[in-house]
């Protein structure tokens, strides 16, 4: 005989409530983590840039997210980059902020949740018991893949999108080293690897084959975007020519090559032959 579950739906947590974030319901003046996307001060959300709107105080994540971004706050507001503050000199600052009744926003470049270094911020904010929320944004590889023109998820060529880095000073596990993941061959984009460019486009020729096409774009979707599209033998000496050195994005996959003379495969979405619920 099955024993009854005797536990209540509202014993199950949500990935925040377990991490000790309170209700919305219950939420006064959360201090708002807000992707800022990846450049543009356009590709910002319309709830992010409300949440700027509204702001007195925008940390702000200064070697990363542009000025521009901070066109959007009210004049009477205040901005502070974050580029030269540690963990305990932000959060500090926001729990002053906060005290003293300010709306706090804190501006992430891309969407925070990917290498936003947001769950230690959430965390000190919890143990402060600070209620927050996060506005995602658009990621760098969203905003490459619309200037480069192609679609990652092309039907019979790749269906996964991998977005990874490469070991540096932060380090990544075992199971995730790009050695590994090149084996998918699947569309790829990583993200804080440019200084290591020789090192990537060996690893990634080994999978994908040295004529293998990639692209570099640097700063995707601001006024200094460059673009680099090669084969990966010829990937490392194009960056260094063009002298890009950060804040760039390398993209590798099948879908790079296929172009509308080339197109094989087609999604069964809009085949007149599929049938589905709203086309008979």
């Amino acid at each position: 005989m099955k024993r009854k579950n005797t536990k209540s739906k509202s014993a199950i947590r949500s990935p925040q409530s377990a991490i000790g974030n309170i209700p919305q319901s219950a939420i006064a003046n959360p201090v708002l983590f807000v992707g800022a996307g990846p450049g543009d001060p356009e590709l910002i959300t319309v709830k992010g840039q409300k949440a700027l709107m509204a702001a007195d105080l925008v940390i702000f994540a200064g070697s990363l997210v542009p000025v521009a971004l901070l066109q959007w706050m009210r004049p009477d507001a205040t901005s502070l980059s974050s580029a030269a503050m540690d963990l305990d000199e932000i959060i500090e600052t926001i729990a002053g902020a906060r005290s003293s009744g300010q709306r706090v926003v804190r501006l992430h470049t891309g969407d925070p949740s990917l290498y936003g270094a947001i769950f230690e911020q959430m965390a000190e904010l919890k143990k402060r018991d600070i209620p927050y929320k996060v506005i995602p944004g658009v990621t760098a590889a969203f905003a490459a893949a619309a200037t480069l023109g192609i679609e990652f998820t092309l039907p019979e060529i790749s269906q996964t999108l991998i977005l990874t880095r490469m070991a540096g000073r932060t380090p990544v596990p075992e199971s995730e080293d790009l050695k590994l993941l090149a084996k998918h061959r699947a569309s790829m984009a990583i993200y804080l690897s440019i200084t290591m460019i020789d090192e990537v486009a060996d690893i990634l020729a080994d999978s994908y084959g040295p004529e293998a096409a990639c692209a570099v774009v640097y700063r995707a979707s601001q006024p200094e975007e460059k673009v680099i599209i090669t084969c990966l033998k010829d990937l490392a000496n194009k960056v260094r020519s063009a002298k890009i050195t950060k804040q760039a994005l390398i993209i590798v996959g099948q879908t790079l090559e296929v172009t509308a003379e080339n197109l094989k495969y087609k999604s069964k979405l809009y085949d007149k032959n599929f049938k589905h619920e709203f086309r008979k």
